[in-house]
């Protein structure tokens, strides 16, 4: 196996065997007839092969992980806005609708909770498939379509929760206006904003990456098509890429960063003019994405520091990106449950309500 340290794109491929020739790139004949290489056509995903037996452990704990974003996220995605679309479809679905989840808020936290569930299957799928294999491989085209949408799908995260901020300072610093700014259009305006934000974040970055040449070693050291292992495969200097990347990932998180301290800055200069009862008030309705904010953005900075400390091995560094990479959609639908009483009272009633049509259901089918 070739390294993965540094591209050996000036190896005298003559001396490989040919299994490896096959294994790792495509080879057209030249006029002299010698083989030349003509890029890689798959890359190997390294993730955490070299763990044994101990992989079976992350395995289960993973699955778990990921069945338990799709479920929660699903289950509020269903009760803020799948029964709202729906309700005039049957009557079963406008029995079930509860009209308290009808705000700007809870739009935008389905929203985020659809992007944390897709974020999410972007990579643990991969990864759980990797723990039942021997060798991973991801096609050059799927390769750089996960790292497209891994990316994307990041930081469309974070520009919600700078959304969800902006709607806690007006529902909070002008109460009186609150509907009136926060029309059906200006929903739709910010969160099409969000998506085009990291739409223009992601793509130079990913596009600069994919033009690229692969001609040597194709072994990605991470669990998942993360940028910064591919462009060490390329056989070209990536010098430029790195400084584009990092750049345009600066801008997405002090751009986000920014505005979302802003608008806690002058929610938190609005509630110290107010009443203790009031005060109160106002932040338990943004206690729950202040939480999900730190978490966030603690992680997001734990994992940056991580992949510069020269003691930390490549497994260690992998585990941290997936942690990372679970944790905040992990969270998001587990601290909104636990924070948001009309959250959680709107899926306790949902499930009460849900069982009851079907035991309905049942004895009109035993009695027909």
């Amino acid at each position: 196996m070739l390294s993965v340290d540094r591209p050996v794109c000036d190896t005298d491929h003559s001396l490989l065997p040919d299994s490896h020739l096959a294994w790792s790139s495509s080879y057209k004949s030249s006029p002299n007839g010698t083989r030349e290489s003509d890029g890689v056509s798959f890359f190997i995903i390294q993730g955490l092969t070299s763990l044994g037996d101990k992989q079976m452990i992350l395995f289960v704990f993973l699955l778990l992980g990921y069945i338990i974003i799709l479920g929660g996220n699903s289950m509020i995605i269903f009760v803020v806005q799948v029964k709202a679309t729906l309700m005039s479809a049957t009557c079963l679905l406008s029995a079930l609708t509860d009209p308290k989840l009808s705000s700007p808020m809870y739009f935008f936290l389905s929203n985020l909770s659809f992007v944390d569930m897709f974020y999410t299957t972007t990579t643990i799928p991969k990864m759980l498939s990797s723990f039942l294999s021997d060798t991973t491989t991801i096609s050059v085209p799927n390769c750089f379509l996960q790292m497209f949408f891994f990316i994307q799908l990041s930081v469309t995260s974070r520009s919600i929760l700078t959304v969800m901020a902006f709607d806690r300072y007006v529902a909070i610093c002008n109460p009186l206006r609150y509907t009136s700014i926060m029309t059906w259009r200006v929903q739709l305006f910010l969160i099409a904003g969000a998506w085009s934000f990291s739409t223009i974040c992601t793509s130079p970055a990913t596009i600069m990456a994919l033009c690229q040449p692969y001609c040597g070693p194709n072994v990605v050291t991470h669990g998942w098509c993360d940028p910064s292992s591919v462009r060490r495969l390329a056989c070209a200097d990536t010098s430029v890429d790195a400084i584009v990347s990092l750049s345009f990932a600066l801008v997405a998180l002090l751009t986000t960063g920014v505005l979302i301290l802003s608008s806690y800055v002058l929610i938190g200069i609005s509630i110290s003019r107010m009443g203790v009862t009031e005060r109160l008030k106002a932040f338990g309705t943004c206690a729950a994405h202040l939480t999900v904010v730190t978490i966030s953005y603690t992680a997001a900075s734990f994992v940056y520091i991580s992949y510069r400390v020269v003691n930390f091995s490549p497994e260690v560094r992998i585990i941290v990106a997936v942690v990372y990479a679970v944790l905040t959609p992990f969270l998001n639908p587990v601290i909104y449950s636990l924070r948001n009483k009309e959250l959680r009272d709107s899926i306790r009633r949902t499930l009460s309500r849900f069982r009851s049509a079907v035991s309905a259901t049942k004895d009109i089918n035993t009695v027909s």
